[in-house]
C-alpha cells in the first residue's frame, strides 16, 4: 500500500520533493498540497522549472485540484495548520519555512497526520534531525516529527 503524503508549502523545496517522489509512483500517493497560491499557478510552477527543466508528466487543473499523470491532488490555501484536514495523511512534508518548532508541527499530528517531516532545521528539539546517508540509522518507527536538516547540510553530505 502506498504512503499517503501531503505537502504544506509548494515552493522550491516542496516542488522538488514532489518531482522526486513522482518517480516512485505506487510507493507514494500525494493526497494534498497546501500553499497560498492557486492551483493554476502551482501547476505552472511545477511544469516549468528553470533549474530542472520541464516536468515530463501530464499536468492539468480542474477547479481546486491539480491532476498529475491522472492522479487527483486536492489543493488548499490555508494559512493556519489547524484549518487543514489531514485525516487520511500518513506523512506531511512541512516545507513552508514558517512552522519550524515542535509545537507548530504537532498541529499536523493533531489534525490527523501520522508523521511530519520538516524540510528545514528545527528551532527546538524534535524526535530526530536526519541527513540521509549520514545518520538515517537513528530513525525508529516511534518517531513522529523529524527534520531533514537544511538544504545546505544535505548538499554537503
Amino acid at each position: 500500500m502506498a504512503i499517503r503524503v501531503a505537502i504544506n508549502g509548494f515552493g522550491r523545496i516542496g516542488r522538488l520533493v514532489f518531482r522526486h517522489a513522482m518517480a516512485r509512483k505506487g510507493e507514494i500517493d500525494f493526497v494534498g498540497i497546501n500553499d497560498l497560491t492557486d492551483a493554476k499557478t502551482l501547476g505552472h510552477l511545477l511544469k516549468y522549472d528553470s533549474v530542472h527543466g520541464r516536468f515530463q508528466g501530464d499536468i492539468r487543473v480542474e477547479g481546486n485540484d491539480l491532476i498529475v499523470d491522472g492522479d487527483r491532488i486536492t489543493i488548499s490555501a490555508e494559512r493556519k495548520i489547524e484549518d487543514l484536514k489531514w485525516k487520511d495523511v500518513d506523512v506531511v512534508i512541512e516545507s513552508t519555512g514558517v512552522f519550524t518548532n515542535r509545537e507548530s508541527l504537532q498541529r499536523h499530528i493533531n489534525n490527523g497526520a501520522r508523521r511530519v517531516v520538516l524540510t528545514a532545521p528545527a528551532k527546538d528539539e524534535l524526535d530526530a534531525t536526519v541527513v540521509l546517508g549520514v545518520n538515517d540509522d537513528v530513525l525508529t518507527p516511534e518517531m513522529k516529527i523529524v527534520s531533514n536538516a537544511s538544504c545546505t547540510t544535505n548538499c554537503l553530505a
